[in-house]
């Protein structure tokens, strides 16, 4: 039988870094600097691409299965708060991901600059949030 423990943790990791990438890349194009700004969205999108197929097999029957809250009290409905925000973001910004990234890769920069103004925030909201679930189902909860 596999063992499939790591996942959580290298999922966790991966949206971190996706965060990162993400305030970086932000702060990169804030300062005029559009090739590393360019190199630095690419990563994220990358390590988001990443976190996704690694979290769809997780979860793929047969494999993690379902990781249930453990948390009572006022940290129930705070937890649920944060997941159903954080899983009905991570629908939305998929394709909004999409065409900023081919916006901004095509030179459409004040169509891509239109999109990144929603893009960004709401992928900067999923990443971290993946995190914070991440703790309150295997670190703080168990």
């Amino acid at each position: 039988m596999t063992d499939y423990s790591i996942f959580p943790k290298m999922n966790a990791a991966l949206n971190g870094c996706s965060a990162v990438l993400l305030v970086v890349g932000h702060r990169l194009i804030l300062r005029g600097k559009m090739a590393a700004h360019r190199a630095a969205m690419i990563a994220a999108f990358a390590t988001s691409s990443l976190f996704l197929a690694s979290y769809l097999y997780y979860h793929w029957p047969g494999h993690g299965g379902i990781v249930y809250f453990h948390g009572t009290g006022f940290w129930r409905p705070v937890y649920f708060a944060i997941l159903i925000s954080h899983t009905t973001l991570a629908i939305v910004i998929v394709p909004l991901v999409l065409v900023t990234l081919w916006r901004g890769l095509r030179g459409q920069f004040d169509r891509h600059r239109g999109v990144a103004r929603w893009t960004y925030p709401m992928w900067l909201y999923v990443s971290v949030t993946g995190v914070i679930v991440y703790f309150m189902l295997f670190q703080i909860f168990v």
